[in-house]
């Protein structure tokens, strides 16, 4: 083949650039620029706060047949900040000529200041004080929680607790995820004071034992600390933390209930505690996901050899995944992992696994297993059933909550774990056994972030129950 001549090349290079500014034009026809995006409603929460939740900006070119999937992801963005109870998302303006929108927000804000009174149990779930606590009264804390989830308008979080009954408890913390003009950069703070007449001192048949004093104090509880947080993007959290804890028993039960509860017979414990977790979480929905993803690695260290009372060392990981199987049918699936580094013999105090807040079985709820280390899956294959926005008009005195967005779901429920119990196989049999257990559910879900569930599970023991949990953020 001869060489192409120079009037030859300047041809290709006229064509190839004609064809290059078609197609761009033509791409730009099939693409929309937000040139503005107006907030309305947003009284208390600042500007850069709401943009900081969202990966829309001003100046965006955005394809035509992706702007209403790009509108709900940014939707759900904001509602998960927990600010907002709805959230709708318009184009006020589409300039053909130009091929340029204007995009406008409207926010009802949430109710972000809670004067809580307490009226809750003190055991660990409600089935347990229904049904092995016979309802008693005196296992039940009040007082008054104060909430302030947007205090200066940056999504801060204050909240302070004052606390009688069951437990006596003060505490106070605060999270200012922003410092300055640093949008990803935050600090969080904490104290913490609590105290018991009833002591949960032994498990025996993966049951807790308790003793009760009217007139002593069996445990104190003390805590300070404090870190910082660095976030990535939307989706990923790095915090890290440092506290001082000190935990004290009446002698009482070391010598008569327990000589394990701390370890060496000792009466106190302190320790320095150290704390990192790695976070990324897109899930479309966080209070109640239908798809996205959860991913969480965190390591602690509890004792430094400042004080010889405590030393552990945890690795924990959680991975959670969501996916959307029709408009109304979704999957979640959790699998989650805790290994203790250091495998030395542990205080009662420090040694648990399952069975302890969100760390459960279905169909285990009225047992703990304890041990160093534990895996559990947990599955549920979702239905929603109803869905819909409910106002109250003129019966709600309180405008943020009129509308109460309102979601059923029907759920089949199945789940499998495990703990290694190293040190007390002799007084409980559900430790080193693979255990399984599910069963049907209803979930309600209310004002977005606020759920019930009631759930009737089965386990391998050949045990059946119905059991509520509930779960209301602030």
């Amino acid at each position: 083949m001869s060489d192409l001549t120079p009037s030859t090349s300047l041809r290709i290079l006229i064509w190839i650039s004609l064809l290059f500014i078609v197609s761009n034009v033509l791409a730009q026809r099939d693409s929309i620029t937000v040139s503005e995006i107006l907030l309305e409603g947003n009284r208390k929460t600042k500007r850069q706060t709401i943009l900081r939740e969202m990966d829309l900006r001003e100046g965006d070119i955005i394809a035509v047949n992706d702007l209403s999937t790009v509108i709900e992801t940014n939707r759900l963005q904001l509602l998960n900040t927990g600010l907002f109870i709805l959230v709708k998302i318009n184009i006020k303006e589409w300039d053909e000529d130009y091929q340029k929108i204007k995009i406008v927000i409207n926010f009802q804000e949430n109710w972000f200041f809670y004067p809580a009174p307490i009226f809750e149990l003190a055991d660990r779930n409600f089935n347990i004080w229904w049904v092995e606590q016979n309802r008693s009264l005196r296992r039940v804390n009040y007082g008054m929680r104060f909430y302030h989830i947007n205090l200066t308008g940056r999504r801060d979080r204050l909240k302070t607790v004052v606390q009688f009954g069951f437990t006596r408890k003060y505490e106070i913390s605060y999270t200012l995820p922003t410092i300055g003009n640093n949008p990803n950069l935050g600090i969080v703070g904490e104290a913490f004071f609590a105290e018991n007449k009833d002591i949960g001192y032994k498990t025996v048949g993966n049951r807790l034992l308790f003793q009760r004093f009217d007139n002593n104090v069996l445990l104190r509880r003390f805590r300070i600390g404090g870190g910082i947080s660095y976030r990535k993007g939307i989706f990923q959290y790095h915090t890290a933390k440092i506290s001082f804890h000190q935990n004290t028993i009446n002698d009482y039960v070391i010598r008569e209930l327990n000589d394990k509860y701390f370890l060496n017979g000792d009466t106190r414990q302190r320790l320095f505690y150290f704390s990192y977790n790695y976070t990324f979480d897109n899930r479309d929905f966080k209070p109640y996901p239908r798809k996205g993803q959860l991913l969480s690695v965190s390591f602690e260290k509890e004792g430094f050899g400042i004080f010889k009372e405590r030393n552990g060392m945890y690795l924990t990981t959680q991975y959670a995944k969501y996916i959307p199987i029709t408009k109304k049918i979704s999957l979640e699936a959790i699998a989650k992992t805790r290994i203790a580094l250091l495998r030395g013999t542990q205080p009662y105090n420090n040694y648990w696994a399952m069975g302890y807040e969100e760390d459960f079985l279905r169909g285990y709820e009225f047992y703990v297993i304890d041990g160093l280390d534990y895996f559990y899956l947990k599955s549920s294959l979702r239905f929603q059933v109803f869905n819909k926005e409910i106002n109250w008009g003129n019966l709600m005195l309180i405008p943020q909550f009129k509308v109460m967005p309102f979601q059923v779901y029907l759920s089949i429920n199945n789940d499998i774990g495990i703990a290694n119990d190293t040190q007390f196989t002799d007084l409980n049999f559900l430790g080193n056994r693979w255990l399984w257990g599910g069963g049907p559910a209803l979930d309600f879900v209310f004002y977005n972030d606020k759920i019930i569930q009631f759930q009737y599970s089965f386990n391998q023991l050949g045990e059946n129950a119905l059991f509520l949990h509930y779960q209301f953020n602030f």
